[in-house]
C-alpha cells in the first residue's frame, strides 16, 4: 500500500474556524520603516514593551519568593488555590462589588477568562452580541466554536458608549450573552454610572446574561471613576472577566479570573459545575503567579497605580491635543486604558483608498506604526498607544503632523 495515498489527515473544525483579524490585517500590510527614521510603534498593546512601567516592587518580590520557597511547584485546584480566590474575592469587593471565594475561577489570562465565561453559555448555532469597535479576541474565540457573532456600534460622538438601540434590535430567541468592555480597548472609554444602568435595563428587559471584561478596571483617569456593572445589578447575573496584566503591568505572568455575580440564583449550580468542568481543561494557571495574588491584590500601595496611570493619562492629554490640531484627524478624548482612537477624514486624504493605506504610508515616510482600526471592525479609524515613553511619544506626534500637512488636500466647498 502506498502511504502517501493511505494517509488522510485534516485539521479539525475549530482549528479551520480560528481566525484572528488582527495578525490577518497586520501580516497583510506593507510595513518598511524609513530607514532615516527609528521605527515608533503605537500600536502594540503591552506595557512592557519600553520599559518605562515596570511592576511593583511587591509583584517582583513576591515572584522571587514564591520561587525559592519551593512550594509551588505542583498543580494548583483547577479553580485556583483556595487563598488565592479569597484574595481576588477580597479584592472585587473592597471595589465596590461584594465576592464570596467560591464564585471565583481563577484563569490563564483574561483571554482564557474570557474564552470560559463564553463557553460556558453558548453553543454552537446560538449568538452573542459583542462591541464594534472592539478586541478581535471575541469573535476569534466564538467563531472557532461555531458561535454566531453580532457587533452592536459604539458611538464616537458619545464618547463610545453603546447605541443602546442598536444592541438591542440584536437580541433573538438565540442571543445567550452580551459581551460588555468597559474600560475599553481599543477605545480607552470608560462608561458613567447610568449608561452603565441603561445597559443592565436591557439585559433585564430581555433575560439575557451580561459577560463584562473588566481587564482594565484599575486603569482609568483622573478623576473619572470606574463603575463595574455588577456593583449595579439588582438582577441581570454577570460573569466578570479580568486579571493582573494591566493593573500591574505584568500581561506576560497570565492570570485572570472570572467571576459569578448570580442575582437571584440565575445562573445557579450548573453553572458554577460547569465552569468548573472548564477549568479543569488545563489544570488553572501557573502557580508561582497564583500564590502571589494575595500579597500584591492587598500590600501593593496605590502610590504605584497612581504614578501609572499619571504617566498614561499625560501622555493622552498630550497626544490629544496635537493630533486634534492635525489637519484631516479627528481624535476622541480617551478616558482610561492605554488607547485612543482617531478618525480619519478619508476625503482628505484622496490618495489612500483606506485607512490600512494611510498607516502603511506613515511607517514608509514617517517609520510611526499604529494600528489601523479595521483590525477592530471600524474603518476610517486608527488606534494608538499611550503607553510610550514621552520623548518618544513626542516625536511620534511630530512626525505624524509632518505626514497630515503633507497628504491633506482640502475638499472643494
Amino acid at each position: 500500500m502506498n502511504n502517501e495515498t493511505s494517509w488522510k489527515v485534516e485539521p479539525s473544525v475549530m482549528a479551520q474556524n480560528t481566525f484572528n483579524p488582527i495578525r490577518a490585517i497586520v501580516d497583510g500590510m506593507k510595513l518598511k520603516p524609513n530607514p532615516e527614521k527609528p521605527m515608533i510603534p503605537l500600536s502594540i498593546g503591552d506595557p512592557t514593551v519600553f520599559g518605562n512601567l515596570p511592576p511593583p516592587d511587591s509583584a517582583v518580590t513576591g515572584i522571587q519568593e514564591a520561587v525559592v520557597s519551593g512550594k509551588f511547584n505542583g498543580y494548583a485546584p483547577s479553580s485556583g488555590y483556595q487563598t488565592s480566590r479569597e484574595a481576588v474575592a477580597r479584592h472585587l469587593t473592597k471595589s465596590g462589588t461584594t465576592t464570596a471565594p467560591e464564585d471565583v475561577f481563577l484563569a490563564s489570562g483574561c483571554s482564557n477568562a474570557l474564552e470560559l465565561a463564553i463557553s460556558v453559555l453558548v453553543n454552537p448555532g446560538e449568538n452573542i452580541l459583542i462591541p464594534r469597535p472592539g478586541f478581535s479576541l471575541y469573535k476569534t474565540l466564538c467563531l472557532s466554536q461555531g458561535m454566531e457573532v453580532k457587533s452592536y456600534n459604539c458611538l464616537p460622538e458619545r464618547m463610545w458608549e453603546i447605541d443602546l438601540n442598536h444592541l438591542e434590535s440584536l437580541i433573538d430567541e438565540k442571543t445567550r450573552a452580551i459581551v460588555v468592555v468597559n474600560p475599553s480597548n481599543p477605545c480607552g472609554s470608560n462608561f458613567p454610572k447610568n449608561h452603565v444602568k441603561n445597559i443592565l435595563a436591557v439585559a433585564s428587559k430581555h433575560k439575557i446574561p451580561l459577560i463584562s471584561d473588566e481587564i482594565y478596571a484599575g486603569m482609568v483617569f483622573r478623576p473619572l471613576e470606574f463603575t463595574s456593572c455588577a456593583a449595579l445589578s439588582d438582577d441581570v447575573p454577570i460573569l466578570t472577566c479580568g486579571g493582573i496584566s494591566k493593573i500591574f503591568l505584568v500581561p506576560g505572568w497570565r492570570l485572570g479570573w472570572v467571576v459569578m455575580h448570580d442575582r437571584n440564583n440565575v445562573l445557579g449550580q450548573k453553572i458554577r459545575n460547569a465552569l468548573t468542568c472548564l477549568t479543569q481543561r488545563i489544570l488553572g494557571p501557573c502557580t508561582l503567579v497564583q500564590a502571589i495574588l494575595p500579597k500584591i491584590l492587598e500590600d501593593s500601595d496605590n502610590s504605584y497605580m497612581d504614578r501609572a496611570i499619571n504617566i498614561i493619562q499625560t501622555n493622552a492629554e498630550y497626544a490629544f491635543s496635537h493630533i486634534a490640531n492635525m489637519p484631516g484627524l479627528q481624535p476622541v478624548t480617551p478616558q482610561a486604558a492605554f488607547y485612543m482612537m482617531v478618525g480619519i477624514s478619508m476625503k482628505n486624504f484622496p490618495e489612500f483608498k483606506s485607512e490600512v493605506e494611510f498607516t502603511e504610508a506613515l511607517v514608509s515616510e514617517q517609520s510611526v506604526f499604529c494600528l489601523p482600526a479595521t483590525c477592530f471592525d471600524y474603518p476610517n479609524y486608527f488606534r494608538i498607544v499611550l503607553t510610550v515613553p514621552e520623548e518618544k511619544l513626542k516625536e511620534a506626534m511630530t512626525r505624524m503632523e509632518e505626514f497630515c500637512k503633507e497628504h491633506f488636500v482640502p475638499c472643494a466647498a
